[in-house]
């Protein structure tokens, strides 16, 4: 016997569950709006312990979403606060410090990616006005002025008022629609692994620059017996790579402490590691016929700032606040005007934070003595100009710009 929720067409079709696409189902039945979400992964397989090591930056703009939809509460105890931002050249004199003053709050928050998993399915797994389908494989997309309709391989046929591509960088939605896309590879990999470490971290993430890529240590919560930890994302070229994941823990170890000098006293322990190939995408439009793309759909941008997922998710406010703005004056989700207003808000914002990170990734990866000079002379202008440091703690708390409503406190 068929689901009731399956034959109903909902106003929004949400091609992939992952945390952008299942935050945007949450922000929707907030605002009343009913979806389907169609994921190929299996959740059990997704939230088990293991099984991706990564952990995540979330900005204050993006906590205050979490909250908006009811999710902030759960997530609380797992939170590892960023009191401030270290950025070094090589471990070289000149540092900068991004501090904010006790009133301004924290940086951001760092969570194990499983953990913010865990807490959007369970909130998904009860809300009524999200019907889930997970572990479905999508044969066929249809898009026309009258609806939007997703075939999936066992004969299920889901519709809705308004399709979006959340499917991540490589998104057959997307590429199926024939979106321009602007991209290059970085010829890098970010190799991903949890470390323990001797000395605590004092709240600090720490950005080390490098000709081959940034070295960053990001701090996570200790653990039940008080063990330090931190996570580190260590960008490497395409051919060291391969080299560098194939090391013997004892060598990896070894490599780590190299980069990070005494900054965390020794490193004790290296968790699991992953690596990940780094590239840059950016569409030139993110809107179609009863479609929209949100997060690593629209735009794939370097690690470095720690700003993917957050400008997804002010991808997924800005998208929310349009359609509800529409369904109180009686407008369909795949209203064309509502459309434009949501790509002319989020077309230039996302594409300046992709240019920035791109211009970073290729300024501290020039080599040779007098660039880093160069550098550490920029670091020390930024460090006594608090106007700039401003600007660049405003960027990374995610609060610069027309901020949607649910990313505000």
């Amino acid at each position: 016997m068929s689901n009731p929720a399956e034959t109903e067409t909902r106003d929004l079709l949400i091609l992939g569950g992952g945390l952008v696409g299942m935050a945007l189902a949450l922000a929707a039945a907030k605002q009343g709006l009913t979806s389907h979400v169609i994921d190929r992964a299996d959740p059990a397989e997704l939230t088990k312990e293991g099984f991706d090591d990564r952990a995540t930056a979330i900005s204050t703009a993006s906590w205050h979403l979490f909250r908006n939809i009811g999710i902030a509460e759960g997530l609380e105890e797992f939170a590892c606060d960023i009191a401030s931002i270290a950025v070094t050249d090589q471990n070289k004199p000149g540092r900068l410090d991004f501090t904010p003053e006790p009133h301004e709050g924290t940086l951001g928050r760092m969570f194990p990616n499983r953990r913010l998993r865990l807490a959007m399915f369970e909130a998904a797994a009860g809300e009524p006005l999200i019907h889930w389908a997970s572990q479905a494989e999508i044969l066929e997309r249809a898009r026309d002025e009258f609806g939007t309709s997703a075939t999936l391989a066992d004969g299920r046929v889901l519709k809705g008022r308004l399709m979006v591509a959340a499917e991540g960088r490589g998104s057959p939605t997307r590429e199926e629609a024939g979106f321009t896309l602007a991209h290059w590879d970085y010829k890098h990999r970010a190799v991903i692994a949890g470390l323990t470490h001797s000395k605590p971290h004092g709240n600090v993430a720490w950005e080390i620059f490098y000709p081959a890529g940034p070295f960053a240590l990001l701090p996570m919560k200790d653990d039940a017996n008080g063990t330090h930890r931190s996570s580190l994302v260590w960008t490497v070229s395409e051919e060291d790579g391969r080299a560098v994941t194939k090391l013997g823990d004892r060598a990896f170890l070894a490599e780590v402490q190299k980069r990070m000098g005494d900054i965390l006293g020794e490193v004790t322990n290296v968790g699991a590691r992953s690596s990940w190939p780094l590239g840059f995408h950016h569409t030139a439009k993110i809107t179609d016929t009863r479609l929209a793309l949100v997060g690593d759909a629209a735009h794939g941008i370097h690690p470095i700032a720690g700003q993917g997922l957050n400008l997804g998710l002010r991808d997924v406010g800005a998208l929310v606040e349009v359609l509800a703005d529409g369904a109180r004056i009686g407008l369909d989700p795949g209203d064309a005007q509502l459309l434009k207003r949501y790509e002319n808000w989020r077309g230039l914002d996302s594409f300046m934070v992709s240019l920035a990170t791109d211009g970073l990734t290729r300024l501290f990866g020039v080599p040779g003595k007098t660039a880093s000079a160069v550098r550490r002379l920029g670091m020390s202008a930024v460090q006594r100009t608090p106007m700039l440091k401003t600007f660049f703690m405003d960027e990374a708390r995610g609060v610069s710009g027309a901020l949607p409503e649910l990313l505000k406190a």
